[in-house]
């Protein structure tokens, strides 16, 4: 005996092939005539409705926020300015 998946499912494929190969305009129209309330009926929430409810408390997790304070001010320079960094340093790349 096989163990293996598609040899032990091989007979229902073929009686899937010879069903489809046989009805399947009458399978079509039925899925197509079936899925539009299907349809309709999801987008209106009903798989929503269907799971049970717990209670009617809700449960308020409290959360802690930390804002960020400023950083501190840059240094002055020995001159009591700032001064913006050199652009034309030759060697911030220079390996």
């Amino acid at each position: 005996m096989h163990n293996d998946p598609i040899s032990l499912l091989e007979p229902v494929f073929h009686w899937l092939d010879e069903l489809i190969r046989q009805n399947g305009d009458y399978l079509y129209m039925v899925l197509v005539y079936i899925s539009l309330p299907l349809i309709a009926w999801i987008l209106s929430g009903g798989l929503r409705r269907g799971w049970p409810r717990r209670s009617n408390s809700v449960v308020v997790v409290p959360t802690i926020v930390i804002w960020p304070t400023a950083p501190p001010p840059l240094p002055p320079d020995d001159a009591g300015r700032r001064q913006p960094p050199n652009d034309e340093d030759s060697q911030s790349f220079a390996a």
